[in-house]
C-alpha cells in the first residue's frame, strides 16, 4: 500500500517560518512520513511544484534549509497533469496551485492520499472524486 502526502501554500510556508502558527502541526506530520519511511512504507510528503512556486519555496535560498533536509518531493506541472488542472480550473475557478494540487489527487496511484491543507472546502472541490484525506493545519 503507497501513500501520498501533499502540501498546499500555506502547509509550505508554514515550513519555512518555525514562527508561523502552523509550523508544529506541519512540522509533526513531516515527522510521521518520516517516521514511516524508515520503517520501510511506501508513504512520501510531495509538493506539486505550482505550489511551491506561489509558496515562494527556491530550494537555493538558505531560509528554506530546514524544509529542503525534509526531502520533500516535487511534483512538476507535466502535461498530462496541466490538461488535469486545466480541466479543474476550468471547472471550479480554483487558482492554478490548487489546481496542480487537484491533479495530482486525481491522477495520483497511491492507494491513500492526504492533504495538509488550510482550505479544506477548496481541497475537496479539486479532489472530484478521488478518495482523500484532508488534515486542516
Amino acid at each position: 500500500m503507497s501513500q501520498l502526502v501533499l502540501l498546499d501554500n500555506e502547509a509550505v510556508q508554514a515550513l519555512r517560518d518555525p514562527a508561523h502558527p502552523k509550523h508544529r502541526k506541519v512540522v509533526s506530520h513531516a515527522q510521521i512520513v518520516a517516521s514511516r519511511k524508515r520503517r520501510a512504507s511506501a508513504v512520501e510528503l510531495s509538493v506539486p511544484t505550482a505550489v511551491r512556486v506561489e509558496a515562494g519555496w527556491d530550494r537555493t535560498v538558505s531560509s528554506w534549509a530546514f524544509a529542503n533536509r525534509l526531502r520533500v518531493l516535487d511534483i512538476p506541472l507535466d502535461i498530462p497533469l496541466a490538461n488535469v488542472a486545466a480541466a479543474i480550473r476550468h471547472k471550479t475557478a480554483v487558482s492554478v496551485p490548487d489546481a496542480h494540487l487537484g491533479a495530482v489527487v486525481q491522477s495520483a496511484p497511491a492507494d491513500r492520499i492526504t492533504i495538509l491543507t488550510s482550505d479544506p472546502g477548496d481541497m475537496r472541490l479539486v479532489a472530484g472524486d478521488a478518495a482523500v484525506t484532508i488534515v486542516t493545519i
